[in-house]
């Protein structure tokens, strides 16, 4: 394996260098940066299968759409492309929130939005949660696979008063781990398993 560069700087440059894409919408094509540590983005194809299945419910046109643990913001700025309206994009990480400032900047330019529409908080999930007062109609969670259950459980339970009645919440996580418990008002509608990743749509109860 080649040695990456030991200094810091140095570092974050070939962090930075890493890119994925908005998939289609009016940002279609546009590329992404990735902050490199921590991050694991989810495959175009996964992607493809996720808004498939959102455009069939109707599920993006003018949505309030909340996406935590954002990393890149790739999955708030796809439904941003194509056609929801607001996006709030959630991480702690100082790189990810970074990558989601630069990336919100450029989507907001390609869809002609305001770029108040498109909002980036670096906080963690739950504190986040716990202080927040909007309502949302679409909610990514995609975590890290290591993120202790008990945090997940939490975000989950602390979500489920922002959501609109007909909100979909999509739940990325890995297929070789049990899917958390759901709290009350939250119910699985269904799930894809993707390779390692398995996708599941929860509604409200």
């Amino acid at each position: 394996m080649r040695e990456r560069a030991r200094n810091p700087a140095s570092a974050r440059r070939v962090a930075w260098d890493a890119m994925t894409r908005i998939i289609s919408g009016a940002a279609g094509s546009l590329r992404l940066r990735v902050p490199g540590s921590g991050t694991r983005p989810t495959s175009d194809r996964v992607r493809e299968g996720i808004f498939s299945s959102l455009e069939a419910r109707g599920a993006l046109e003018g949505a309030r759409v909340l996406d935590l643990y954002a990393g890149s913001g790739a999955l708030g700025l796809e439904a941003i492309s194509r056609g929801a309206s607001t996006l709030v994009l959630v991480d702690k990480a100082p790189a990810a929130a970074a990558a989601c400032r630069a990336n919100a900047a450029l989507v907001a330019k390609a869809a002609e939005m305001a770029p108040a529409a498109l909002r980036v908080v670096p906080a963690s999930v739950p504190t986040f949660l716990a202080g927040d007062s909007g309502v949302y109609d679409l909610v990514f969670l995609d975590p890290p696979y290591s993120l202790p259950p008990a945090e997940l459980v939490l975000a989950l339970e602390r979500l489920v008063p922002r959501l609109d009645e007909d909100a979909t919440v999509v739940l990325e996580r890995s297929s070789r781990l049990p899917g958390p418990p759901l709290p009350d008002g939250l119910v699985e509608e269904r799930a894809r398993t993707y390779g390692d990743t398995v996708v599941a749509l929860l509604g409200r109860a």
